[in-house]
């Protein structure tokens, strides 16, 4: 997710024996699986996503956004950034994870996603509008995000540059909605003096995901998308484009003009 989902890519792994039938079957089921399981998560993403563009609780903004994004994205792959047939689904991984790094997508992945969707559906069954209301922009927008990332992982339309940048116009909004949401929480949400210890717990739960959302994704934006993510997608696709560029000028016959190293003495003496 934020162009971490794209960025860690499948470990090497050693070379194995050709697969017998029985390996075949089985590797087919679970791969199968795999992508069932993906297929759920993405519809799941587009429920979440029509269910809170017809709840009200979005701004117009940032329905517009995904829009934007996806249209400006197609934009650069077409006019600065196409992308080459040549490429590998290997040449297309920008940058290779380690287990720590998993484990930091992961703290991600919950940080963003699942305990803000706690947050709103408990502000739903407690009655908290604020809560539902100052929370939901975010959710909306990295459910765009994460569904967008998933789909153009898997095509050969968008080159390195265009899969670096789109998570990073994404971030860039949503740490202005996440800036709105720890505003909406710290000054505009208050509880009485007397309330209830779980109204208390409910109110200093609700700022502290904001803060701690807050303070990952601009790291993530930061530290790891603009001086790391960023400059490795470019230095990969400007390194395959020199790669393609000599392989076509070392395929290309020799003009009529041209001398060829080999027959350039002969060409003389038959000239004296």
């Amino acid at each position: 997710m934020s162009g971490l989902s794209l960025a860690v890519a499948p470990r090497s792994v050693p070379a194995a024996p050709p697969p017998t039938s029985s390996d075949a079957v089985k590797t087919q089921s679970m791969m199968g699986g795999v992508m069932g399981s993906l297929r759920v998560i993405e519809l799941q993403l587009v429920a979440f996503i029509l269910v809170f563009s017809a709840s009200g609780l979005v701004p117009l903004l940032d329905i517009i956004f995904p829009a934007f994004a996806t249209i400006y994205a197609l934009l650069i792959s077409r006019f600065a950034f196409p992308s080459s047939k040549h490429a590998s689904s290997e040449q297309r991984q920008i940058f290779h994870g380690s287990r720590m790094f998993q484990v930091y997508v992961v703290i991600g992945t919950t940080l963003g996603l699942f305990l803000p969707l706690a947050y709103v559906l408990g502000g739903f069954a407690r009655g908290d509008d604020h809560a539902v209301r100052s929370a939901t922009p975010h959710l909306f927008l990295l459910s765009c995000q994460i569904l967008t990332e998933n789909v153009i992982s898997g095509l050969s339309l968008f080159s390195p540059p265009v899969r670096a940048i789109l998570p990073i116009l994404y971030t860039v909004r949503r740490i202005f909605v996440i800036v709105d949401w720890n505003h909406d929480v710290w000054l505009n949400k208050t509880v009485p003096a007397v309330a209830p210890m779980k109204d208390l717990a409910w109110l200093w739960f609700g700022r502290g995901l904001a803060l701690v959302n807050l303070v990952y994704f601009a790291v993530n934006l930061f530290v790891f998308l603009i001086p790391r993510f960023l400059p490795r997608a470019f230095e990969r696709y400007f390194k395959e484009r020199d790669e393609i560029q000599e392989k076509k000028a070392d395929d290309e016959p020799a003009g009529d003009g041209e001398i060829p190293a080999n027959g350039k003495e002969e060409k003389i003496k038959k000239d004296d």
